[in-house]
């Protein structure tokens, strides 16, 4: 029985921890007024890199906004107050424009870094639950976070206020994002690694097979040839091709063993006799992603896929295993 009452009273606490961290972020976005439109400008006219810098939880949550604010467009680093004191400053110039957080607007490692920002000309943005705290007074703009309490039983623990800082902090980074016209193509140049940059940057040409990798065999050579060709390329199929060299089919070593089955002669029989006519094939070199909907949406289940030029030649061989093996899902 108590086991089931410790389970109750921890899903009672997650559900009023989250609620009110929901009501946070409702009542920042309720509070958004002209200043934010005016922190957009000051993020879309800043000529060097957008600095934030915080302390304890807050400074979590800036580490996090640089990333964010860096990767849809807006070059941003973290800076530490304390380490900014002792040389750091240097990485800061006048063409930076400055965001700090701190909830009660006194975290004295701000208080002592804001008059040196001030010096060097930094335009200087603050998030904090108080415009007439230190920092909110000293700052040349203030975005308030109306929180009125945090998340913790105790009132103590950064959770409201931390998330609610996040969430504001998400929503500047992409609200210039979309005024800069930020695009999926240039998100993806600051992604290349991992599935979301695969899948936004590989092409057809980037995954096909190619040189001795793509067997081609011509329409009236025996099928033996055919079997020669895909086994050494370490293939699934071959492109058959006209004397132009033009594709005309395509041989699978699944249509050549079913033809042994039907015919122990088959293999000295023209691969033309074996082959599909008018397979799916692909031209141009649209993104990876778009040439695996082709496999998954093709009629019939298949494995590979010819890419051809202008001219109806084949350039390469897309083999869906290697498509799946670039990661792009």
């Amino acid at each position: 029985m108590s086991a089931v009452l410790e389970r109750t009273d921890a899903l009672s606490v997650a559900r009023t921890v989250l609620q009110i961290e929901v009501e946070a972020i409702q009542r920042v976005a309720e509070s958004l007024d002209s200043r934010f439109e005016q922190a957009v400008q000051a993020l879309l006219a800043c000529s060097g890199r957008v600095v934030l810098s915080g302390v304890g939880k807050s400074g979590a949550i800036a580490r996090k906004l640089a990333g964010t604010l860096s990767s849809t467009g807006t070059p941003a680093i973290f800076v530490h107050p304390t380490e900014a004191a002792h040389g750091d400053l240097g990485t800061i110039t006048e063409q930076d424009v400055a965001i700090l957080l701190s909830f009660r607007g006194e975290s004295d490692e701000l208080v002592l870094l804001c008059p040196a920002l001030k010096r060097l000309g930094v335009y200087t943005i603050v998030f904090t639950k108080h415009s007439n705290s230190t920092l909110g007074r000293m700052a040349d703009l203030v975005l308030e976070l109306p929180i009125e309490r945090e998340a913790c039983p105790h009132n103590l623990a950064p959770t409201a206020s931390t998330t609610a800082m996040l969430a504001l902090g998400d929503a500047l980074a992409l609200a210039t994002m979309t005024a800069r016209g930020f695009t999926p193509d240039d998100f993806a140049r600051n992604h290349p690694a991992g599935a979301l940059g695969r899948r936004l940057l590989l092409r057809a040409h980037d995954v096909m097979r190619t040189g001795d990798a793509l067997p081609i065999v011509p329409q009236d050579a025996p099928l033996r040839d055919a079997l020669f060709a895909i086994t050494k390329a370490g293939a699934g199929a071959a492109c058959v091709v006209d004397t132009n060299g033009a594709l005309v089919g395509l041989v699978t070593d699944g249509d050549i063993r079913r033809r042994l089955l039907q015919d122990e002669t088959a293999l000295a029989r023209p691969v033309s006799e074996a082959m599909t006519r008018q397979p799916i094939t692909l031209r141009g070199n649209p993104l990876a992603i778009e040439v695996l909907e082709r496999f998954h949406s093709a009629h019939a289940k298949i494995g590979d896929l010819p890419v051809l030029d202008d001219d109806g030649k084949p350039l390469g061989m897309i083999v869906l295993k290697d498509l799946l093996r670039a990661g792009i899902i």
